[in-house]
């Protein structure tokens, strides 16, 4: 009981700390965290994490690989692997990700599917999530989620995803509960090289988060992007550069009460089936 007990407290106290950082509440991809941490509207292999029905928007296969250095401390740092696999029948995701240090750790490993049908795009994924405190035990959750997005004409994009609708406890003995959150959002491309989203996020427990980015493509090879976030206020700046079918972005994230964030991604585009 008193172990129970210390378990339910730490992990409460990490959550105020750790809030839209780890694995299930975070922004997952440098270029997601370039435009203000927007989660919805990118069709590439990071919307397993971000928005499982924007997976089947991608045009051809596609694996990433991800860091997340935040405020200095590798405490919490986390480290993403998705993959977007292109069929004729849709797409499945796969995500790995794992979130924090020795003394507490996060870990999620999931599968998913996306299928657009006509103007929308839709998907749901199944996630098993770890919550990890040494000396205090270990918790696991199944987590079930689903996304979409609408293309309202060739300029415009509605899109919503709602995460861990099952109401998932980190564990059997405990009734703390993982974060439960909906996200609504828009894309407008006024251009080809130009993409403008605003999105909010509203964590049923929490204050709704409202953000704002844009993405440019300077040219052919190089992108940029910079958004910002509420709740905390935070600004963010990324660089993306395309070549053939590799792909690296960063992206810088500052804080206005924690600090500095840091962010790296790779992908490889892998063909069209």
């Amino acid at each position: 009981m008193k172990q129970l007990f210390f378990f339910c407290f730490w992990f409460w106290a990490i959550q105020l700390v750790t809030a839209q950082t780890d694995p299930l509440t975070q922004a997952h991809g440098a270029r997601s965290q370039g435009i203000g941490n927007i989660r919805i509207h990118l069709p590439d292999s990071w919307a397993y994490f971000n928005n499982i029905g924007a997976l089947d928007r991608m045009e051809e296969t596609e694996i990433g690989v991800g860091f997340d250095h935040r405020f200095g401390l590798q405490e919490l740092s986390t480290v993403d692997l998705a993959l977007g696999w292109k069929n004729d029948f849709g797409t499945v995701g796969l995500g790995i990700s794992r979130f924090g240090g020795k003394l507490f750790n996060q870990q999620l490993l999931g599968i998913g599917f996306s299928n657009t049908l006509g103007i929308v795009s839709l998907g749901a994924k199944i996630d098993w999530f770890q919550t990890q405190i040494e000396g205090f035990g270990t918790g696991n959750a199944f987590i079930f989620s689903l996304g979409g997005v609408a293309e309202l004409g060739p300029k415009f994009f509605l899109g919503a995803n709602f995460s861990n609708l099952n109401r998932a406890k980190v564990s059997q003995n405990s009734e703390q509960r993982l974060a439960t959150s909906v996200q609504l959002g828009i894309s407008y491309l006024p251009s080809e090289s130009l993409r403008i989203l605003a999105e909010v996020e509203k964590d049923i427990d929490l204050n709704p988060v409202f953000k704002a980015g844009i993405e440019y493509q300077l040219i052919e090879w190089i992108i940029l992007r910079t958004g910002i976030s509420s709740n905390p206020a935070r600004l963010s700046f990324g660089l993306g550069l395309r070549k053939d079918r590799f792909g690296f972005d960063y992206a810088y994230g500052q804080n206005t009460s924690l600090g500095r964030t840091h962010h790296l991604s790779l992908v490889l585009k892998l063909g069209k089936p």
